[in-house]
């Protein structure tokens, strides 16, 4: 899809007073990198982040959801999304790199976040709004993630590149932006599918996946480049590539039923149940195994996998066996087992609902404060104290670890 026509597409929504959901994930612009350093650093280990909103941190401020007061779920506070080195503002505008973000394991190991909500594996630039990709853009005082990785690993020692890219270089936006106002704009006798759209659908056609599949290899080929431009080996460090978590339920898993508008207007997860099983049974497999396929293409040997797909079930967005912190009886996500009775997405905010409340529309349905926790238990079991493994993590208990986070498993 160009990005003519996906612009077209959220003024559109706007329009409509239908969804504009941010981009997870341009043009291309890669400069020449700089020259190798002799060693690498010493000192402490340290794991930085690059990609997109599945792994900076987006929608980290709010811990389950709610349609009282958004007091109730405000687990970080409006400096959530601060990331400069007074936690004052943001380094680069509407990143919002959580301080929830999965990287920031403690325990001795240092975390640094370069990753942006709305980056795709190029650079480009988004209504104003600088998206860095996965590449060595430098110009305006603008650098992509792959040239700040190179500057940072220059100077600190770092063990492990986690990665999260691809699903913007798919439209998750525009695919979720028409799904939601297919749901809102069309009855349940006859409804319009965003799955039969051919706007949609061609995000999976064979040609495309292909496409995509070859610009992650290349994201991840750079982020590569980058540490050997400091001199890194293969062995110095390794490289885990996530993919991406299923944010609702199949049909039979909502909690509210497809007909009226409850399921967007209480639920905000304003699906039909043919695009939600669409969307787990396609989709989503198909953008993991584009990433998988990526990992592959790309050549390299120090390359771990994260798989994430499964790693909400139970806690997804509008999904039965949890709900809204009214629904559960309880009045702040700090109550006792909120993290259990609560959802880990982001309910799905409308132009007509957000208003000047303190929710932004770019936090749609991605991994809430309990989400992001849940993945940091992920990686930092990934991580595994420098000896980097692959797994699938799902969840494992109810409660919290000893590190605080939700608890998981990855086997």
């Amino acid at each position: 899809m160009s990005r003519l026509h996906r612009a077209r597409t959220r003024l559109r929504t706007l329009i409509t007073g239908a969804i504009l959901v941010p981009v997870l994930a341009g043009t291309t612009a890669v400069v020449s990198t700089g020259a190798a350093h002799a060693a690498t650093p010493g000192g402490a280990p340290w794991v930085v982040s690059v990609g997109d909103s599945y792994i900076s941190g987006e929608a980290g401020r709010w811990a389950g959801n709610t349609n009282d007061s958004s007091s109730e779920i405000d687990a970080l506070g409006p400096a959530a999304y601060y990331d400069n080195a007074g936690h004052t503002a943001e380094t680069i505008p509407r990143c919002h790199r959580s301080q929830s973000a999965e990287i920031y394991f403690g325990g001795g190991v240092n975390g640094l976040n370069l990753a942006c909500s709305g980056a795709e594996t190029a650079t480009y630039t988004d209504s104003g709004n600088f998206k860095p990709g996965l590449d060595f853009y430098n110009s305006g005082g603008n650098q992509g993630q792959a040239l700040m990785l190179q500057n940072f690993a220059a100077t600190h020692k770092v063990t492990m590149v986690a990665v999260s890219i691809g699903g913007n270089d798919f439209n998750f936006s525009s695919i979720v932006t028409t799904c939601v106002e297919d749901f809102l704009t069309t009855p349940s006798w006859w409804p319009s599918y965003c799955s039969q759209d051919s706007s949609v659908t061609g995000n999976f056609s064979a040609s495309n996946v292909a496409t995509v599949t070859t610009h992650i290899a290349q994201a991840l080929q750079h982020v590569h480049q980058a540490m050997a431009n400091d001199g890194y080996a293969d062995g110095d460090y390794t490289i885990l590539v996530q993919n991406y978590p299923s944010p609702i339920p199949n049909s039979s898993g909502f909690r509210y039923s497809q007909s009226g508008f409850t399921r967007q207007s209480t639920g905000g997860c304003g699906f039909w149940n043919n695009d939600a099983n669409w969307a787990n049974g396609t989709a989503l497999p198909t953008i993991s195994g584009a990433v998988s396929n990526a990992v592959a293409q790309s050549g390299l040997g120090n390359v771990r996998k994260l798989d994430i797909s499964s790693a909400f079930n139970g806690r997804r967005l509008c999904e039965n066996t949890v709900g809204l912190l009214e629904e559960q009886g309880l009045n702040s996500w700090t109550n006792p087992g909120a993290v259990n009775q609560t959802e880990w997405v982001n309910q799905i905010r409308t132009v007509t609902t957000i208003g000047s409340s303190p929710y932004y529309i770019q936090e749609s349905l991605h991994p809430d404060y309990w989400g992001q926790l849940a993945l940091r238990s992920c990686a930092r079991q990934a991580y595994n104290n420098g000896a980097v493994r692959s797994g699938s993590c799902t969840i494992a208990g109810t409660g919290l670890d000893g590190n605080g986070d939700p608890v998981m498993s990855l086997h």
